[in-house]
């Protein structure tokens, strides 16, 4: 995610880290932190916190701490008036050791809603009320590159579901926080690029390689293919279509609408197929990918 319309940017802090976040937080707004996990890594940790005291220390909302290990996990807490809470445990791992990552923390009402990488991860209650959070810090064995304090206007999506800040070049990765479901839809907006070979976008289930829609435009070819990846094999590819909408140089608009048996697919304000569900567990969809030669302007779920 691009970190271009964020109320304030740090690049390439130095860890540890401490500062103060701009205008406290509120919901709908987001914080993204990009960075990269050392090979060595055992822990690394993000707090929200009020205010940055450390005798004593500051109450700490929301702790976010994976831990590397024998059982990796990550571990969430807050700490009010020096003394910890009751831990709350993610027994998975979505950070790898030498890999890039893009944390994505949405505020709520009641909620923190965390994704990493484009997929949704967890979901934290307020412990403490979020009028009293003014602080971020970043300790342990991590790499930061960016962190981008994003306000509400500039998250597309009324729901807070799935963001995209434009423009924004592929690939791209977006989280679907409170999944996919029957009577939502899709829009995706750009450009395709001038010389280009093809470009992709998938429906993918975050919590396994499943690919529950594959669309890829083939501009050279005009193919406009439509396909599912379900048990780590393709299904039989879908080609027929009216028209090819797509070319070069050319503005386009996706909308991906789903019903409960099908997806319905239009281009440019006219629908052009019908793709009947393959993967049943409509829930399951998470994440939403695109690929290829576009720039993105706009991405919104309704």
């Amino acid at each position: 995610m691009s970190v271009a319309n964020a109320k304030q940017t740090v690049f390439n802090p130095e860890v540890p880290f401490t500062g103060m976040i701009p205008g406290g937080l509120h919901p709908g707004e987001m914080i993204v932190i990009q960075g990269f996990v050392p090979n060595e890594a055992d822990r690394f940790q993000f707090d929200l916190t009020c205010g940055c005291s450390t005798k004593p220390r500051a109450d700490v909302a929301f702790h976010f701490n994976p831990r590397f290990g024998a059982r990796p996990c990550i571990v969430c807490n807050s700490l009010q008036r020096v003394s910890w809470g009751k831990e709350e445990r993610l027994e998975r791992m979505p950070f790898k050791h030498g890999a890039a990552f893009e944390t994505i923390v949405l505020v709520q009402e009641n909620t923190f809603k965390v994704a990493v990488n484009g997929a949704h991860v967890l979901e934290y209650k307020h412990r403490i009320p979020l009028e009293s959070v003014d602080t971020l810090s970043i300790s342990g064995k991590v790499q930061i590159h960016a962190i981008g304090y994003v306000p509400n206007s500039a998250i597309f999506s009324e729901s807070g579901d799935l963001r995209l800040l434009p423009p924004q070049s592929t690939p791209y990765k977006g989280s679907i926080l409170r999944s996919l479901s029957p009577g939502q839809q899709i829009t995706i907006k750009g450009d395709v690029s001038l010389f280009p070979h093809s470009f992709t976008v998938n429906l993918r289930c975050g919590q396994s390689e499943n690919i529950a829609l594959h669309l890829n435009a083939r501009i050279k070819s005009s193919l406009f293919i439509r396909n599912s990846f379900l048990s780590q094999s393709w299904g039989p590819e879908e080609l027929e279509t009216p028209c090819f909408p797509f070319s070069p140089g050319k503005y386009f608009e996706i909308i991906i609408l789903c019903q409960s048996h099908q997806f319905k697919i239009a281009v440019n304000g006219a629908h052009l197929v019908d793709y009947r569900h393959r993967l049943q567990d409509l829930a399951s969809i998470t994440q939403l990918e695109v690929m290829g030669d576009v720039e993105l302007q706009d991405v919104k779920l309704w």
